[in-house]
Protein backbone atom coordinates (compact mmCIF):
# COMPACT_ATOMS: atom_id res chain seq x y z
CA UNK A 1 0.00 0.00 0.00
CA UNK A 2 0.98 3.64 0.13
CA UNK A 3 -0.08 5.72 3.11
CA UNK A 4 2.55 8.45 3.15
CA UNK A 5 4.92 9.97 0.61
CA UNK A 6 7.08 13.00 -0.18
CA UNK A 7 7.11 15.56 -2.98
CA UNK A 8 9.89 18.13 -3.30
CA UNK A 9 9.86 18.87 -7.02
CA UNK A 10 9.04 22.57 -7.58
CA UNK A 11 5.73 23.36 -9.30
CA UNK A 12 7.43 24.74 -12.39
CA UNK A 13 9.60 21.64 -12.69
CA UNK A 14 6.55 19.38 -12.34
CA UNK A 15 4.76 21.36 -15.02
CA UNK A 16 7.71 21.00 -17.39
CA UNK A 17 8.30 17.32 -16.62
CA UNK A 18 4.71 16.37 -17.47
CA UNK A 19 4.11 19.11 -20.06
CA UNK A 20 1.07 20.09 -18.00
CA UNK A 21 -0.70 23.38 -17.37
CA UNK A 22 -0.53 24.15 -13.63
CA UNK A 23 -3.60 25.19 -11.64
CA UNK A 24 -3.53 28.17 -9.30
CA UNK A 25 -4.37 26.30 -6.08
CA UNK A 26 -1.51 23.80 -5.91
CA UNK A 27 -0.12 22.78 -2.53
CA UNK A 28 3.19 24.21 -1.36
CA UNK A 29 6.33 22.13 -1.94
CA UNK A 30 8.53 20.67 -0.59
CA UNK A 31 6.46 18.39 1.63
CA UNK A 32 8.34 15.44 3.11
CA UNK A 33 5.30 14.01 4.86
CA UNK A 34 2.25 14.00 2.58
CA UNK A 35 -0.66 12.48 4.50
CA UNK A 36 -4.09 11.15 3.51
CA UNK A 37 -6.99 13.66 3.21
CA UNK A 38 -4.58 16.48 2.29
CA UNK A 39 -4.47 17.98 -1.19
CA UNK A 40 -1.81 16.48 -3.41
CA UNK A 41 -0.46 17.12 -6.92
CA UNK A 42 -1.92 15.13 -9.79
CA UNK A 43 -1.68 15.15 -13.59
CA UNK A 44 -4.84 14.60 -15.61
CA UNK A 45 -5.70 14.69 -19.30
CA UNK A 46 -8.86 16.28 -20.64
CA UNK A 47 -9.79 18.22 -23.77
CA UNK A 48 -6.45 17.21 -25.27
CA UNK A 49 -4.52 18.98 -22.51
CA UNK A 50 -2.50 17.74 -19.56
CA UNK A 51 -3.22 19.59 -16.35
CA UNK A 52 -1.32 19.75 -13.07
CA UNK A 53 -4.12 19.79 -10.49
CA UNK A 54 -4.73 19.72 -6.76
CA UNK A 55 -6.87 16.86 -5.41
CA UNK A 56 -7.86 15.45 -2.05
CA UNK A 57 -5.98 12.23 -1.37
CA UNK A 58 -8.87 10.03 -0.36
CA UNK A 59 -11.31 8.91 -3.04
CA UNK A 60 -14.96 9.74 -2.26
CA UNK A 61 -17.57 7.52 -3.95
CA UNK A 62 -20.53 9.28 -5.54
CA UNK A 63 -22.99 7.88 -2.99
CA UNK A 64 -21.21 9.24 0.11
CA UNK A 65 -23.40 11.89 1.73
CA UNK A 66 -20.37 13.54 3.30
CA UNK A 67 -16.61 13.14 3.04
CA UNK A 68 -16.43 10.85 6.09
CA UNK A 69 -19.48 8.73 5.28
CA UNK A 70 -17.45 5.53 4.82
CA UNK A 71 -13.93 4.10 4.81
CA UNK A 72 -11.03 6.34 3.81
CA UNK A 73 -10.11 5.15 0.31
CA UNK A 74 -6.52 6.25 -0.26
CA UNK A 75 -5.54 3.13 -2.24
CA UNK A 76 -7.27 0.93 -4.81
CA UNK A 77 -6.10 -2.61 -5.50
CA UNK A 78 -5.13 -3.27 -9.13
CA UNK A 79 -6.67 -6.73 -8.96
CA UNK A 80 -10.17 -5.40 -8.22
CA UNK A 81 -10.20 -1.71 -9.20
CA UNK A 82 -12.08 -2.40 -12.45
CA UNK A 83 -14.82 -4.27 -10.59
CA UNK A 84 -15.39 -2.36 -7.35
CA UNK A 85 -18.46 -0.09 -7.64
CA UNK A 86 -16.57 2.79 -6.03
CA UNK A 87 -13.72 2.69 -8.55
CA UNK A 88 -14.75 1.00 -11.80
CA UNK A 89 -15.94 4.09 -13.69
CA UNK A 90 -12.88 6.12 -12.69
CA UNK A 91 -10.63 3.22 -13.67
CA UNK A 92 -12.06 3.38 -17.19
CA UNK A 93 -12.41 7.11 -17.70
CA UNK A 94 -10.51 9.28 -15.20
CA UNK A 95 -7.02 8.08 -14.46
CA UNK A 96 -4.23 10.32 -13.23
CA UNK A 97 -0.54 10.44 -12.40
CA UNK A 98 0.61 11.19 -8.86
CA UNK A 99 4.19 12.50 -8.70
CA UNK A 100 6.44 11.96 -5.69
CA UNK A 101 10.07 11.69 -4.74
CA UNK A 102 9.35 8.44 -2.94
CA UNK A 103 7.00 6.92 -0.40
CA UNK A 104 7.23 5.53 3.12
CA UNK A 105 6.48 1.98 4.11
CA UNK A 106 6.52 0.28 7.49
CA UNK A 107 7.97 -3.16 8.13
CA UNK A 108 6.32 -5.00 10.99
CA UNK A 109 8.91 -6.89 13.00
CA UNK A 110 8.72 -9.41 15.80
CA UNK A 111 7.00 -7.95 18.82
CA UNK A 112 4.73 -5.83 16.64
CA UNK A 113 7.18 -2.94 16.21
CA UNK A 114 6.82 -1.12 12.87
CA UNK A 115 10.01 0.19 11.30
CA UNK A 116 9.76 2.94 8.63
CA UNK A 117 11.59 2.92 5.30
CA UNK A 118 11.63 5.34 2.43
CA UNK A 119 11.34 3.87 -1.06
CA UNK A 120 12.78 5.80 -4.00
CA UNK A 121 13.71 5.17 -7.61
CA UNK A 122 17.24 3.85 -7.97
CA UNK A 123 17.98 6.26 -10.82
CA UNK A 124 17.00 9.31 -8.75
CA UNK A 125 14.10 10.23 -11.05
CA UNK A 126 10.71 11.22 -9.66
CA UNK A 127 8.61 8.25 -8.59
CA UNK A 128 5.32 8.59 -10.47
CA UNK A 129 2.38 6.54 -9.18
CA UNK A 130 -0.74 5.48 -11.06
CA UNK A 131 -3.96 6.96 -9.71
CA UNK A 132 -7.67 7.29 -10.35
CA UNK A 133 -9.82 10.32 -9.63
CA UNK A 134 -13.32 11.72 -9.75
CA UNK A 135 -15.30 14.74 -8.57
CA UNK A 136 -17.62 14.38 -5.59
CA UNK A 137 -20.50 16.84 -5.32
CA UNK A 138 -23.03 17.61 -2.60
CA UNK A 139 -25.21 20.70 -2.14
CA UNK A 140 -23.18 22.77 -4.57
CA UNK A 141 -19.85 21.71 -3.11
CA UNK A 142 -17.43 19.94 -5.48
CA UNK A 143 -14.22 18.20 -4.45
CA UNK A 144 -11.77 16.47 -6.77
CA UNK A 145 -10.58 13.28 -5.08
CA UNK A 146 -8.09 10.54 -5.92
CA UNK A 147 -6.59 7.23 -4.87
CA UNK A 148 -3.29 5.48 -5.60
CA UNK A 149 -3.38 2.14 -7.43
CA UNK A 150 -1.45 -0.62 -5.67
CA UNK A 151 -0.24 -4.04 -6.77
CA UNK A 152 1.67 -6.97 -5.32
CA UNK A 153 5.13 -6.16 -4.02
CA UNK A 154 8.17 -7.24 -5.98
CA UNK A 155 10.69 -9.54 -4.31
CA UNK A 156 12.73 -6.61 -2.99
CA UNK A 157 9.95 -4.55 -1.42
CA UNK A 158 8.17 -7.68 -0.16
CA UNK A 159 10.80 -7.69 2.57
CA UNK A 160 9.01 -4.76 4.18
CA UNK A 161 5.42 -4.94 2.86
CA UNK A 162 3.25 -7.11 0.62
CA UNK A 163 1.83 -4.21 -1.44
CA UNK A 164 3.44 -1.61 -3.69
CA UNK A 165 2.13 1.40 -5.61
CA UNK A 166 1.92 0.95 -9.38
CA UNK A 167 4.92 2.96 -10.56
CA UNK A 168 4.88 4.29 -14.12
CA UNK A 169 7.76 5.24 -16.40
CA UNK A 170 7.49 8.23 -18.78
CA UNK A 171 6.72 5.97 -21.74
CA UNK A 172 3.68 4.66 -19.82
CA UNK A 173 2.16 8.04 -18.99
CA UNK A 174 0.22 8.60 -22.25
CA UNK A 175 -1.47 5.20 -22.06
CA UNK A 176 -2.38 5.56 -18.40
CA UNK A 177 -3.80 9.05 -18.93
CA UNK A 178 -5.88 7.88 -21.88
CA UNK A 179 -4.05 9.94 -24.47
CA UNK A 180 -3.33 6.93 -26.67
CA UNK A 181 -5.02 3.59 -27.29
CA UNK A 182 -6.43 1.11 -24.83
CA UNK A 183 -4.92 -1.47 -22.53
CA UNK A 184 -3.90 0.60 -19.49
CA UNK A 185 -4.67 -2.42 -17.30
CA UNK A 186 -1.46 -4.02 -18.56
CA UNK A 187 0.51 -1.32 -16.73
CA UNK A 188 -0.74 -2.36 -13.29
CA UNK A 189 2.23 -4.60 -12.48
CA UNK A 190 5.04 -4.45 -9.90
CA UNK A 191 8.04 -2.43 -10.97
CA UNK A 192 11.30 -4.37 -11.40
CA UNK A 193 13.35 -5.05 -8.26
CA UNK A 194 16.38 -3.07 -9.43
CA UNK A 195 14.26 0.04 -10.07
CA UNK A 196 13.84 0.87 -6.38
CA UNK A 197 16.04 1.62 -3.36
CA UNK A 198 15.02 1.09 0.26
CA UNK A 199 16.40 3.14 3.13
CA UNK A 200 15.51 2.86 6.79
CA UNK A 201 14.57 6.22 8.31
CA UNK A 202 13.75 7.63 11.72
CA UNK A 203 10.47 6.83 13.45
CA UNK A 204 9.82 10.59 13.47
CA UNK A 205 7.87 9.99 10.26
CA UNK A 206 5.35 7.96 12.27
CA UNK A 207 3.72 11.22 13.29
CA UNK A 208 1.68 13.09 10.69
CA UNK A 209 2.79 16.28 12.44
CA UNK A 210 6.46 15.71 11.56
CA UNK A 211 7.90 17.65 8.63
CA UNK A 212 11.13 18.69 6.96
CA UNK A 213 13.97 17.04 5.09
CA UNK A 214 15.18 15.33 8.29
CA UNK A 215 12.51 12.71 7.67
CA UNK A 216 14.58 11.42 4.74
CA UNK A 217 17.83 11.12 6.69
CA UNK A 218 19.09 7.50 6.75
CA UNK A 219 18.95 5.84 10.14
CA UNK A 220 22.55 4.83 10.75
Amino acid sequence: MCGRFAITLPIEAMSQLFNAIPANDLSIVPNYNVCPTTNIHTITYDNNVRRLRSMRWGFIPKWYKNVSDGPLLINARSETVAEKPAFRKACRTTRCLIPSDGFYEWQRRNGGKSVPYRVTRSDGAPLVMAGIWQDWEREGKKISTCAIITTEANSKTAEIHHRLPVILSPEDWPLWLGEVGNGAAALMLPVLENALDLCRVSSCVNSNLSSGSKLWNPLL
